[in-house]
């Protein structure tokens, strides 16, 4: 994600967000400025998560989402926040 997405309590948002839909992966800032999610799960969640990192939490103004389909991992169990 771009735009104002560091120091607002993004990944937190991320993370509230990624658990109540039941997705696994990660959340973190990156030196760039942006933020990097990973999430697994059922597509009608991924769908509806990246819908809210549209939006974001009020505080942040989100510029830009991309995302692109990959095979799961398997290897998350939940989701978390990482530096």
């Amino acid at each position: 994600m771009s735009g104002v997405v560091q120091g607002v309590g993004f990944r937190y948002f991320t993370y509230e967000a990624a658990r109540a839909l039941g997705l696994r992966g990660f959340v973190r800032n990156l030196p760039d400025g942006t933020v990097e999610a990973w999430a697994e799960g059922n597509i009608e969640a991924i769908e509806q998560m990246r819908a809210r990192l549209e939006r974001g939490p009020a505080s942040s103004k989100v510029t830009g989402v991309s995302a692109e389909p990959v095979e799961p991992t398997g290897s998350y169990t939940h989701f978390k926040i990482t530096r």
